[in-house]
């Protein structure tokens, strides 16, 4: 079994990001489970409408790309089959996000320097140029 590396700063960045994504939307999000992509996001009436993941980068947004996703990521994202399965990346001083099937990215093996117990820190990576079908949106 895989350890976890996910911090409080990490979750408190993730809900960050979402509360400023659905910002005046009236729309809410709901916490998946720790093997599930991060958030289900529901209408004001309750109807999902969207899945999002929110992967952290720890940069400001001038200097955030390419943008890295683990293909997984990419692939449990694209398998949720809602209206929209969007990824975010939460920068220091904003985030940038866009519906998984509009991006257009490049493969390779990437990811970090292996750390014990870690299961996925080697691994085919999505990298994503900045394009048209990805929102800016500053803090």
């Amino acid at each position: 079994m895989s350890k976890r590396f996910e911090t409080k700063a990490d979750t408190d960045r993730e809900e960050n990001a979402i509360a400023a994504l659905l910002s005046g939307s009236g729309w809410t999000a709901e916490k998946l489970g720790p093997h599930d992509v991060d958030f289900l996001i529901k209408d004001e009436s309750g109807t999902v409408r969207a899945s999002c993941e929110v992967k952290g980068r720890n940069r400001n947004m001038e200097d955030a790309f390419p943008l890295p996703l683990a293909a997984r990521k990419a692939v449990s994202l694209s398998d949720m089959k809602r209206p929209k399965n969007i990824i975010l990346w939460a920068c220091f001083d904003g985030i940038i996000y866009g519906d998984i099937a509009d991006l257009r990215g490049t493969t390779s093996t990437g990811g970090r320097k292996p750390r014990e117990g870690a299961a996925n820190d080697r691994e085919v990576m999505l990298y994503y140029k900045d394009q048209q079908s990805l929102t800016h949106r500053k803090f």
